[in-house]
């Protein structure tokens, strides 16, 4: 990797009052909307952080994370999401744009192209489904979709309450060279990653509080599918065969149902864009072209 590009942090208000702490990677080419997975930051897209990757980025922290402020009412569901992508928009002046997205951000991304189908040019979705991502997860060990929901939904309520337990230990975690290795080997994230870049995002992702994240997970979990029917512009899917939070088949489905997408699988876990970094900016600038 080229050295990064100087990262840019500014406030923005969204709709609702909520303070957004958005960024832009300094770097010069098309301008491309970018749709984070939650809680997530920008250091999860190492390729696009170099000055010469091709690509002019907006986006923002979610709320309540990397400096965003907690909306006063707790306010995190879809609609605050969609909000909040196009304060930013606004506020960067753009009027129509690719949007690049990943997890749930893709859902995210979707929404935005059926509700402001004006706004949005083409879509890149990493290791993401528009919409009822819960019901995707844990593919690879076959179990059910409705189980996996119930589960994976159970599991993010407890977390809104034991996470305040749990929080002065996630929070300290030496996120060393070593420990990093030691998540690696456990095949949740692919040990071929860049083990500094992966340091780098998990030290910034544990940095928030487990049960707030546990928030902004049910209020995407909460969104059924998204109706692709209205989605009528470029768009490619980035699937990773061993993603335990994202169903590869599932994206697979989706691609089958916007008319004209690409669709790439890729030997990776749900880090798609730490893992593969460099396929995922050629599928972007590849998107922008058809665009």
């Amino acid at each position: 990797m080229t050295s990064p590009a100087r990262l840019r942090y500014h406030d923005v208000k969204s709709a609702d009052g909520t303070r957004l702490r958005a960024w832009t990677n300094g770097a010069d080419g098309p301008r491309v909307l970018l749709c984070n997975g939650l809680g997530t930051n920008p250091q999860s897209w190492p390729s696009l952080l170099s000055p010469d990757c091709g690509v002019d980025v907006v986006s923002w922290n979610h709320r309540g994370v990397g400096g965003s402020e907690r909306p006063l009412d707790g306010r995190v569901d879809l609609d605050a999401f969609v909000e909040d992508a196009i304060a930013v928009m606004d506020d960067a002046g753009l009027e129509r744009v690719v949007v690049a997205s990943w997890s749930a951000g893709v859902t995210l991304a979707f929404e935005l192209a059926y509700r402001h189908p004006e706004r949005v040019a083409g879509i890149l979705a990493v290791a993401g489904v528009p919409g009822d991502t819960f019901s995707t997860m844990l593919a690879p060990w076959r179990v059910p979709g409705l189980l996996a929901k119930g589960a994976m939904v159970s599991l993010a309520r407890a977390t809104t309450v034991v996470g305040h337990l749990g929080a002065p230990v996630t929070r300290r975690i030496p996120w060393t060279h070593t420990t990093t290795r030691m998540l690696q080997r456990t095949g949740f994230i692919d040990p071929q990653a860049d083990t500094g870049l992966v340091q780098e995002m998990v030290t910034e992702f544990f940095s928030t509080h487990p049960a707030w994240y546990a928030r902004l997970a049910l209020g995407v979990s909460e969104h059924t599918r998204v109706s692709l029917s209205g989605v009528d512009v470029p768009t490619t899917f980035v699937a990773g065969r061993r993603d335990l939070l994202t169903g590869a088949g599932s994206i697979r489905s989706a691609a089958d149902r916007v008319e004209g997408s690409r669709f790439l699988q890729l030997d990776a876990t749900h880090f798609i864009p730490l893992e593969h970094p460099q396929a995922v900016l050629e599928e972007l600038l590849a998107l922008i072209d058809r665009v």
